[in-house]
């Protein structure tokens, strides 16, 4: 097996009040809930979910989301995929933790949150200087859209080296 084709390890992390996508203000964050979301990643991301293993976490806690950081180093986790929540745009501590850990993160967002203009705080992120990318506005496709882009980054990276 090559260096392209050698499985990854994703933990994808949700933060607060995510376990109840679906039935939270459909109008924002769509009818597809958490338990929906890895078949329909697998789904989404076609052959290349054939490369991941998936863990799935979810805390309304900010510590409980730092300690889940913290074990996916020490476990050798490739790469994340985190929706912080609301925490996104105020955990200078979560933020602090992706930085030290220095595993590959994508920020993703169920929604645009650049276009909820209502709520300007929702606009700023503190986790994505210490992120690879954002992906936001597709509902739970931006998470398949996120391990598809993490995967590519880390087998590019085996590539160069």
């Amino acid at each position: 097996m090559t260096a392209t084709q050698a499985s990854k390890r994703f933990l994808v992390l949700n933060g607060p009040n995510l376990g109840h996508i679906g039935t939270r203000q459909p109008e924002i964050y769509g009818t597809a809930t958490m338990e929906d979301l890895p078949g329909l990643l697998r789904t989404l991301m076609g052959e290349t979910a054939s490369h991941i293993s998936l863990t799935f976490f979810q805390a309304n806690g900010e510590g409980a989301l730092i300690d889940r950081l913290e074990k996916a180093r020490k476990e050798g986790i490739d790469g994340i995929i985190f929706n912080a929540g609301a925490y996104t745009h105020t955990s200078l501590a979560l933020a602090d933790c992706l930085a030290w850990i220095k595993i590959p993160c994508v920020e993703v967002h169920i929604s645009n949150i650049w276009a909820r203009t209502d709520e300007p705080l929702r606009q700023r992120s503190f986790i994505g200087k210490n992120c690879l990318g954002v992906i936001a506005g597709f509902g739970v496709t931006s998470y398949a859209l996120a391990a598809v882009a993490l995967w590519q980054h880390l087998t590019d990276t085996a590539d160069s080296n």
